[in-house]
């Protein structure tokens, strides 16, 4: 069975992923987020199409000004791949989202990054940068697609 692991910030990141999730009905699901506030709803959601209750793993939030946040982020980020080891990391952003493309592309697996449907105007600074690693680039706008990525398939909202 495939093993995913879905990762986001909370928010409107939070939203965009759990509007993914049928895409990985039939697979073993691991969620991770910045707070333990979800935990019941994804299991909600999951029960609701007669699946089990996911994996759920918490790390620190952080943003591009709080360097010492971010270093935690990552190696917390680090350890919930190790332990979990998916065959595919899913994220809609941002900071932790990056680093799990990145280390779990290192570690084997298979990547897809979709960028938020609020950066409208140009991709979100996470996502220009993760894009090129990732196996799968997604952007939710048309006129910010390009040849070799990100590509645009529709929008989740």
């Amino acid at each position: 069975m495939t093993k995913v692991l879905a990762i986001s910030s909370t928010g409107g990141h939070w939203v965009q992923l759990l509007r993914l999730s049928p895409a990985w009905d039939g697979c073993e699901v691991h969620y991770a987020t910045t707070t333990g506030d979800f935990r019941q709803r994804v299991a909600d959601l999951a029960a609701a199409r007669g699946q089990k209750a996911p994996g759920y793993h918490i790390f620190t939030d952080a943003n591009r000004w709080q360097k010492a946040r971010l270093v935690k982020q990552m190696l917390e980020v680090t350890a919930i791949l190790m332990k979990v080891r998916p065959d595919v990391v899913i994220s809609t952003g941002a900071s932790a989202g990056y680093f799990a493309i990145r280390v779990g592309r290192m570690l084997g697996a298979r990547t897809c990054w979709v960028d938020s449907i609020a950066n409208a105007e140009v991709l979100s600074l996470s996502g220009e940068k993760v894009g090129p690693h990732a196996d799968l680039w997604l952007t939710q706008w048309p006129h910010l697609a390009k040849p070799g990525g990100p590509l645009c398939k529709g929008s989740v909202l």
